[in-house]
Protein backbone atom coordinates (compact mmCIF):
# COMPACT_ATOMS: atom_id res chain seq x y z
CA UNK A 1 0.00 0.00 0.00
CA UNK A 2 2.86 2.67 0.49
CA UNK A 3 4.06 4.15 -2.22
CA UNK A 4 7.87 4.83 -1.75
CA UNK A 5 9.08 7.67 -2.64
CA UNK A 6 5.71 8.92 -3.71
CA UNK A 7 3.74 11.79 -2.54
CA UNK A 8 0.64 9.82 -1.89
CA UNK A 9 -0.54 6.28 -1.17
CA UNK A 10 -1.67 4.02 -3.52
CA UNK A 11 -4.41 0.99 -3.36
CA UNK A 12 -5.73 -1.00 -5.80
CA UNK A 13 -10.21 -0.52 -5.10
CA UNK A 14 -11.66 -3.44 -7.37
CA UNK A 15 -9.14 -3.15 -10.15
CA UNK A 16 -8.96 1.02 -9.90
CA UNK A 17 -6.14 2.89 -8.85
CA UNK A 18 -7.00 5.10 -6.13
CA UNK A 19 -4.31 7.65 -5.18
CA UNK A 20 -4.43 9.27 -1.68
CA UNK A 21 -2.44 12.47 -0.61
CA UNK A 22 0.03 13.02 2.15
CA UNK A 23 -0.84 16.64 3.08
CA UNK A 24 -1.13 19.73 1.47
CA UNK A 25 1.77 20.30 -0.32
CA UNK A 26 1.22 16.27 -1.58
CA UNK A 27 -2.42 17.50 -2.05
CA UNK A 28 -1.56 20.21 -4.66
CA UNK A 29 0.74 17.92 -6.44
CA UNK A 30 -1.58 14.91 -6.55
CA UNK A 31 -4.06 17.06 -7.33
CA UNK A 32 -2.49 19.70 -10.53
CA UNK A 33 0.17 17.54 -11.41
CA UNK A 34 -0.69 13.98 -10.94
CA UNK A 35 -4.12 13.06 -11.44
CA UNK A 36 -5.64 13.37 -15.31
CA UNK A 37 -8.36 15.58 -16.06
CA UNK A 38 -10.60 12.33 -16.63
CA UNK A 39 -9.81 11.08 -13.42
CA UNK A 40 -11.95 11.44 -10.30
CA UNK A 41 -11.70 13.95 -7.50
CA UNK A 42 -12.51 13.55 -3.79
CA UNK A 43 -12.14 15.65 -0.68
CA UNK A 44 -14.53 15.57 2.65
CA UNK A 45 -17.24 18.36 2.31
CA UNK A 46 -17.91 21.24 4.55
CA UNK A 47 -14.23 22.24 4.31
CA UNK A 48 -13.16 19.81 7.26
CA UNK A 49 -9.33 18.99 6.32
CA UNK A 50 -8.07 15.74 4.75
CA UNK A 51 -6.32 13.93 2.09
CA UNK A 52 -7.37 14.76 -1.79
CA UNK A 53 -8.30 11.33 -3.39
CA UNK A 54 -7.86 10.44 -7.19
CA UNK A 55 -9.66 7.33 -8.62
CA UNK A 56 -7.38 6.62 -11.87
CA UNK A 57 -9.74 6.22 -15.55
CA UNK A 58 -7.25 5.63 -17.66
CA UNK A 59 -10.56 4.81 -19.68
CA UNK A 60 -12.47 7.94 -19.45
CA UNK A 61 -15.42 5.78 -19.04
CA UNK A 62 -17.81 5.78 -16.16
CA UNK A 63 -16.62 4.55 -12.35
CA UNK A 64 -18.31 1.88 -11.31
CA UNK A 65 -20.22 2.98 -8.00
CA UNK A 66 -18.64 -0.01 -5.79
CA UNK A 67 -15.34 1.81 -6.66
CA UNK A 68 -16.86 5.26 -5.65
CA UNK A 69 -18.12 3.96 -2.69
CA UNK A 70 -14.85 2.38 -1.78
CA UNK A 71 -12.61 5.14 -2.86
CA UNK A 72 -15.29 7.82 -0.54
CA UNK A 73 -14.73 6.09 2.63
CA UNK A 74 -10.99 5.98 2.13
CA UNK A 75 -11.77 9.55 1.47
CA UNK A 76 -13.02 10.20 4.83
CA UNK A 77 -10.71 7.54 6.38
CA UNK A 78 -8.04 10.17 5.91
CA UNK A 79 -9.67 13.32 7.34
CA UNK A 80 -10.55 15.03 10.60
CA UNK A 81 -13.94 13.37 10.10
CA UNK A 82 -12.28 9.77 10.44
CA UNK A 83 -14.18 9.03 13.73
CA UNK A 84 -17.55 10.56 12.46
CA UNK A 85 -20.24 7.90 11.79
CA UNK A 86 -21.03 9.72 8.47
CA UNK A 87 -19.15 12.01 6.35
CA UNK A 88 -20.40 13.75 2.77
CA UNK A 89 -18.01 13.10 0.40
CA UNK A 90 -17.84 15.14 -2.60
CA UNK A 91 -16.24 14.07 -5.64
CA UNK A 92 -15.82 15.84 -9.66
CA UNK A 93 -13.48 15.32 -12.79
CA UNK A 94 -10.02 16.45 -11.59
CA UNK A 95 -10.67 18.99 -14.65
CA UNK A 96 -13.15 20.64 -12.53
CA UNK A 97 -10.61 21.14 -10.13
CA UNK A 98 -8.87 24.77 -9.88
CA UNK A 99 -6.53 26.78 -7.47
CA UNK A 100 -7.72 29.77 -6.69
CA UNK A 101 -4.55 32.66 -7.12
CA UNK A 102 -2.68 33.22 -4.15
CA UNK A 103 -4.33 30.38 -2.25
CA UNK A 104 -2.63 28.23 0.40
CA UNK A 105 -1.41 24.83 -0.30
CA UNK A 106 -4.32 22.12 -0.33
CA UNK A 107 -7.15 24.47 -0.96
CA UNK A 108 -9.40 24.32 -4.26
CA UNK A 109 -12.56 25.06 -5.85
CA UNK A 110 -14.64 22.68 -7.27
CA UNK A 111 -17.24 22.72 -10.29
CA UNK A 112 -19.83 20.27 -10.81
CA UNK A 113 -19.56 18.16 -8.21
CA UNK A 114 -21.61 15.37 -6.69
CA UNK A 115 -21.63 14.03 -2.78
CA UNK A 116 -22.04 11.00 -1.34
CA UNK A 117 -22.42 9.74 2.71
CA UNK A 118 -20.03 7.00 3.41
CA UNK A 119 -18.95 5.73 6.96
CA UNK A 120 -15.14 6.13 7.22
CA UNK A 121 -13.04 3.13 6.48
CA UNK A 122 -10.31 1.45 4.43
CA UNK A 123 -10.81 -1.70 2.45
CA UNK A 124 -10.51 -4.93 3.86
CA UNK A 125 -7.01 -6.00 4.69
CA UNK A 126 -5.80 -2.51 4.42
CA UNK A 127 -3.79 -1.14 6.94
CA UNK A 128 -3.07 2.77 7.93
Amino acid sequence: MASKGKPYRTMLVLGWEVLVGRGSDENDDLTFNVAEPHDIWMHVGGGTPGSHVVVRNPSKGEVPKAVLQTAAEITAWYSKSRGAANVDVDYCKAGAVTKPRGAPAGLVEIENEKTIRVSPKLPGGATD
